[in-house]
């Protein structure tokens, strides 16, 4: 399993716990044995994903880098999946950020509504200046 597939697969648990409020370890376990991932790798990195972002709080980086007019509270919650997913593989994995970008656009332009790439990022590319 590549780290583009473990990234999707991070976004679709962080997607799955955004919907339901519920960011347990039996939530993580389900959705793993679910989905049948057996590679001790991807598990060890969605879990750290999962639980890194759950530790900190991105929603200030984020909501610091929205325009005037928008809130949180506007973002879709796929959106706001990706932008977790990215900003905690940039600031916390020290991931390139060029490359995280990509593949969170990408996967936007998959999961996300008509303007979701644009929107995602051009709130990365504000978090990366900064």
């Amino acid at each position: 399993m590549n780290r583009s597939e473990v990234r999707e697969l991070a976004f679709k648990l962080l997607y799955s716990l955004e919907i339901q409020k519920d960011t347990s370890d039996e939530q993580i376990e389900v959705f793993l044995e679910s989905n049948e991932i057996v590679d001790a790798t991807a598990i060890d990195y969605i879990k750290d994903v999962v639980k890194g972002i759950n530790n900190e709080n991105n929603e200030i980086i984020i909501t610091n880098n929205l325009k005037s007019d928008w809130q949180i509270e506007r973002i879709s919650k796929v959106n706001l999946s990706l932008l977790k997913l990215a900003i905690y593989e940039i600031k916390y994995k020290q991931l390139p950020y060029k490359v995280v970008i990509n593949e969170v656009v990408e996967l936007a332009k998959r999961y996300g509504e008509e303007t979701s790439q644009a929107f995602i990022n051009g709130v990365l590319a504000s978090i990366v200046k900064t």
